[in-house]
Parts: structure tokens; sequence; C-alpha cells
């Protein structure tokens, strides 16, 4: 019996992470750009901060507001934030932390560095995703999930330069805690100096890298740079990658299985048909959402 030979992903987008205005709030915005509708099932990809939180500034204080139709996904780097919501949930999210909340048929929700560490000061950064979710789940009742930087497993390169941790899916027999609704793997990257690691990745998935810092060869073919090429996408060809980091840096790693799905949105919303958008919007209104102060 022949074995088949793993192949490389072919790298299929190279796409910088340009700044954007969102209210006081000054972003990164890989996801979605003028020529990337999105990587499905991905929607979303925030890469906001570090900002040096202090009483005197805190841009990243996120009132009440609502969401419907997806998940969205917040991964810690720096700092400290807290999280409310409507589902009755209160949690301090620290640096390494993961909060999953599966909006499904909705939710009301809040964050922003804790007051204790507005008063203490120090860098806030983080990762902000939008994970669709397919038609038949988006009226899910709603949940929400949090792992702690401690709980998540972790696969290392064979020089333990680099630690992949696996906050969703499967990585090398170690499997994410974060019960998805679709087949995801959600990976956090960190070389603390220069190696190289393979991530496998399942043919059929969409994929990609996004740097948040540091300097990282992706397939030998692209380097990630901050303030250059920050983001590639792959083609579902090939299953694994591989990253070369030049230099002590930070990534994060995304695969999942295309949705193939109709999507309409409009702001905090993620629905298939505008109908339903403006549903969304009369049930928030109407307080089906739940409430939170």
């Amino acid at each position: 019996m022949k074995l088949k030979m793993k192949t490389l992903k072919t790298i299929a987008h190279k796409v910088g992470s340009p700044l954007v205005n969102m209210g006081p709030i000054r972003l990164r915005q890989p996801l979605p750009t003028e020529n990337i509708e999105n990587v499905d099932p991905f929607l979303l990809l925030h890469h906001y901060g570090p900002y040096a939180i202090s009483e005197f500034n805190n841009p990243f204080d996120l009132g009440p507001h609502p969401h419907r139709g997806f998940e969205p996904i917040t991964l810690l780097f720096k700092g400290e934030q807290l999280h409310r919501d409507s589902l009755g949930n209160e949690m301090l999210v620290k640096a390494g932390d993961v909060q999953w909340t599966t909006a499904g048929r909705g939710v009301i929700h809040a964050e922003g560095p804790s007051k204790e560490f507005v008063k203490r000061g120090g860098d806030l950064e983080g990762i902000q995703l939008w994970l669709n979710l397919p038609a038949k789940d988006k009226m899910m009742t709603p949940n929400y999930q949090h792992i702690k930087n401690e709980d998540i497993p972790i696969v290392e390169n064979i020089g333990k330069t680099i630690q992949l941790k696996v906050v969703a899916g499967e990585q090398d027999g170690k499997n994410g805690l974060i019960k998805t609704q679709t087949e995801v793997n959600v990976f956090t990257v960190n070389a603390k100096e220069k190696g190289s690691i393979n991530i496998n990745i399942p043919m059929n998935h969409q994929s990609l890298v996004y740097l948040l810092d540091g300097e990282v060869m992706v397939n030998d073919k692209v380097t990630l740079k901050k303030g250059a090429i920050q983001m590639v996408t792959f083609n579902q060809d090939g299953d694994f990658i591989e990253l070369e980091s030049k230099k002590e840096s930070t990534l994060l790693v995304l695969s999942g299985e295309p949705i193939q799905e109709k999507v309409a949105q409009y702001g905090p919303y993620v629905m298939n048909s505008q109908t339903e958008i403006m549903e969304a919007m009369r049930d928030y209104q109407q307080g089906k959402m739940g409430y939170l102060y």
C-alpha cells in the first residue's frame, strides 16, 4: 500500500492590515478587505491595540450591543477585559484567555478593560473574530464559553522554540476545549525565537494566517511583517502549511469547512436574507434578545 505524501497548501492572497476607524477606536482590519469578502466561514477579523490603557486613555470600552446569527470571538493577547452579557455571564478575561459567544437567536453583550486594569494601567491587545453560523443554527439558543490561558492545549515544535495553542479544533492529537457548531480550527502561535513548525490543515478548509507581531516566512514564499503583508489566505489544496519565524513572533491560524450560504449582514447581525435582518432589528427593539444595563 502506497502512503500518500503530504503537500503544502498554495497561497491564494497576500493582504495588509489597514487601520480603520470604528467610532473612537482605531484598529486593524485585514478581513474583509477590498479584494476579500470573507474566508468562509470567517467573516471579519479585527486586530485592536496595543493600546496604552490608563484612567486618561480608554478607547476600547464597548457598551451593551446586540448580535444575532454568528459567533463573536475574542482572543486576548495583552491586558484584561470584563465581559457581561444578557445570559447573565460576567467574566474577567485575562491575557491568553478566549471568550467564545454563540449569538444564535440573539444576545446582548458588553466588553472593555476592567476598572482595576484601567486604574493599574497597561497595554491592551486582542483579536475580535466573527465566525458565521449555518442557516440551521442561526436561531439556536445563545451560549457563552470562556477558556483560560493555562487550560488551552499546547503543541510544540521539535526545538520547543514555537508553541501552538489549540483553542478550537485539532492539531497533532490535541483537541481544543471550545465546542464548535461547524468544523473549524483556531490556533494561536507564539515563537520565542527563530524556528519552524508545520501545521496540518484539512484540504477542504478555507484557511488563513495572520501576523500580530514579529516576522514569519510562510511556506518559504511570503514574509509576514507588521505594516507590510500581515495575512495570507490559502487555496483548498494541500494539507499543511509551514511557518518559519525569523524572531519573536505572534500569529493567528484559522481554518474552517466553508458554509457556502448567502450572507446578509447589517451592523451586528449576520443572516441569510434582508427579511431576517429586519426581523433581527425588530426583535432587538422589542427586547427579545434580553437586556443588559
